[in-house]
């Protein structure tokens, strides 16, 4: 019985020991700001999240939310993104990594709402804090919307917690 568990210990052991080394699945989550450049343009503030799977040790498929909100000439406004798309890195302590993303983006005020395409060329800088978890120390997108059949050349800044599974 006492061999059957230590080895069963073993298994279990060795088991999450390579599925750690994987780390497959990324999950990010924090604060954000965009600089919606609209008429009035507007600085706005909210959150992110995204996850992110890995195909091979640089390449991963990404889905990304966010929510930004503001009140630009006294008006309450919102916008949000959502994106999906290849994102490329280099895996290391100081991990650099880049993403094209594509996707729709909703803009309410006043009680109006707009919907568009959405598109986010962009990057970032992840370090390690202890295995498993990273701080996202920036992010850094140009994000393109289309409300009113007109291009707004945004920009968007994030920072936040990175888990690796």
């Amino acid at each position: 019985m006492a061999r059957n568990l230590g080895l069963l210990l073993g298994v279990l052991l060795t088991a999450s020991i390579s599925a750690g080394a994987q780390e497959k699945v990324e999950v990010f989550g924090g604060y954000s700001y965009m600089r919606f450049n609209s008429s009035p343009g507007a600085n706005l503030n909210g959150w992110e999240i995204s996850g992110q799977y890995k195909f091979t040790d640089w390449l991963g498929g990404v889905a990304d939310v966010d929510g930004h909100y503001g009140s630009p000439r006294g008006v309450g406004s919102s916008v949000y993104t959502y994106l999906f798309g290849p994102q490329v890195s280099f895996s290391a302590r100081v991990s650099p990594f880049a993403h094209l993303l594509l996707g729709g983006a909703h803009l309410g005020a006043a009680g109006f709402g707009s919907s568009s395409f959405s598109m986010a060329i962009g990057g970032g800088i992840d370090t390690e804090l202890i295995r498993g978890v990273r701080w996202r120390i920036v992010q850094g997108d140009y994000l393109l919307t289309e409300f009113g059949s007109r291009a707004q050349n945004n920009v968007r800044f994030s920072t936040g917690i990175v888990l690796r599974f």
